[in-house]
């Protein structure tokens, strides 16, 4: 009985991105569109990297991940919020929100472990171009690539499994526009320790664990090039790891605002801007920073383009 007393919140209430309902109005239409963007913009590099055999390269092939994961990072959170948009009363259930937490926890997870993947890739063409084929050959690709999904995807079972052990009875206010780990722990009656002991573990393992494997593997990346001795074949090598470089200083940058700050500069207006940067603007950049300098993307988007014109 004194369980069942604790366990009264079947559904939670969202604060959303803007306090007043005009603002909601106002962006809905551009949040919408934006979200277009992402899933098309995303599934037209995959379907490029599919159809294009100069595109079967481990840098693209993980590229290919790296887009299914930010179509699946901005669904798990844009729908519901576009729909609460629209709505006065803005709700999600508590099945609802465990998904939610489930499936945003483990894109975001699965993107720093793809970033630091990317990142060896580089390294491995730059640094050893001699022994590039053996060393990132199909198999390997493929394990690393399953294994960063099953990394990310085991984390975030674990820690969204663990909220099933709190008991929430009231307050059921999320000031958040999606649900977060740190907003749902506020929310619970009982002792949510061991959930931030472990979300604390992950920080340390995938976001400063992968930060140091991105920062190190650049290092080496950048000492190569110096070493060239040419202007263009420094140009070339640079080149080759422009696009990765640009998509992991705009990914991390929004992760070390949110995470690695003083709680004095905590602000949840500045937050909400920071999720927007990660969930929505990082998915919609990746796709065109990719393809913006690349010769052979836009070949097999040419490509793409006549075949649904033909049809």
């Amino acid at each position: 009985m004194e369980h069942s007393n604790h366990t009264r919140v079947t559904e939670f209430i969202m604060q959303g991105l803007f306090d007043h309902p005009h603002h909601q109005g106002l962006f809905s239409g551009r949040f919408l569109c934006i979200y277009t963007a992402v899933i098309m913009g995303n599934s037209l590099i995959i379907v490029a990297i599919v159809i294009h055999p100069p595109l079967h390269t481990p840098m693209y092939f993980f590229i290919a991940n790296l887009a299914l994961v930010d179509i699946l990072c901005t669904s798990s959170v844009l729908p519901k919020m576009l729909a609460n948009m629209m709505q006065e009363k803005k709700t999600i259930s508590f099945g609802g929100c465990m998904t939610q937490l489930f499936v945003l926890t483990s894109s975001l997870g699965t993107e720093l472990l793809l970033l630091s993947v990317m990142s060896y890739d580089r390294y491995v063409a730059i640094c050893h171009p001699l022994h590039y084929v053996k060393l990132m050959s199909k198999e390997i690709c493929i394990c690393l690539a399953v294994s960063v999904w099953a990394v990310g995807t085991v984390n975030s079972f674990v820690n969204s499994l663990l909220i099933l052990r709190l008991d929430f009875c009231g307050p059921n206010l999320v000031s958040h526009f999606f649900c977060e780990f740190p907003t749902i722990f506020g929310l619970s009656c009982s002792s949510a320790y061991l959930n931030e002991i472990m979300i604390f573990m992950a920080d340390i393992f995938l976001a400063m664990g992968n930060f140091l494997l991105t920062t190190v593997s650049y290092s080496f990346i950048i000492i190569t090039i110096l070493k060239i001795r040419s202007s263009k074949g420094k140009q070339r090598a640079f080149s080759t790891c422009c696009s990765h470089l640009i998509v992991v200083t705009l990914y991390y940058s929004t992760i070390i605002y949110t995470y690695i700050r003083p709680t004095s500069s905590y602000s949840m207006v500045k937050d909400k801007k920071v999720a927007i940067m990660y969930t929505l603007v990082s998915p919609t950049l990746n796709p065109v920073i990719y393809s913006l300098r690349n010769k052979e993307v836009k070949v097999a988007m040419k490509k793409i383009l006549q075949f649904t014109t033909k049809k």
